[in-house]
């Protein structure tokens, strides 16, 4: 029996993160994007390292990568997920909110009375994949 993972054809113009070649290819853009949101974003060294799940200096040896190593799938996942967040934010708000709502205190229930950093850093990709839904869906009117 073929289990669902080898059953879906391999289509070559389908951008992937668990190939090693797609990584390769997206992983410098990836970095640069995500040194910039936390440039944006104002957040602390551990902030940065914690929101990719790793360690202060290795996150600080990242930043300072410029031949582009290939992040993980789970690192690549994670930045898409916030660069979401990041536009998200941007097409939301018209001044300088869009960068700073990321570190304020939040009511809404998906937060805890936490901030969306906060919130994303104890709770991970599911928590990351669910505040850029939420951003999109206050974007959109929901």
């Amino acid at each position: 029996m073929q289990s669902a993972l080898q059953s879906v054809p391999d289509t070559p113009d389908r951008q992937d993160f668990s190939r090693d070649a797609d990584r390769a290819r997206l992983s410098k853009v990836a970095l640069r994007a995500y040194r910039r949101l936390v440039e944006q974003w104002g957040l602390t060294g551990h902030q940065a390292a914690a929101l990719l799940d790793v360690s202060v200096s290795t996150w600080e040896r990242m930043k300072q990568d410029e031949k582009g190593k290939a992040l993980s799938q789970d690192q690549m996942t994670r930045i898409s997920a916030l660069v979401g967040v990041f536009k998200g934010l941007h097409l939301l708000f018209a001044d300088d909110m869009a960068d700073r709502w990321p570190s304020l205190g939040n009511k809404a229930p998906l937060f805890a009375r936490m901030s969306p950093i906060e919130s994303m850093i104890r709770g991970g990709i599911p928590q990351m994949l669910d505040v850029r839904r939420y951003v999109d869906a206050v974007r959109g009117g929901l």
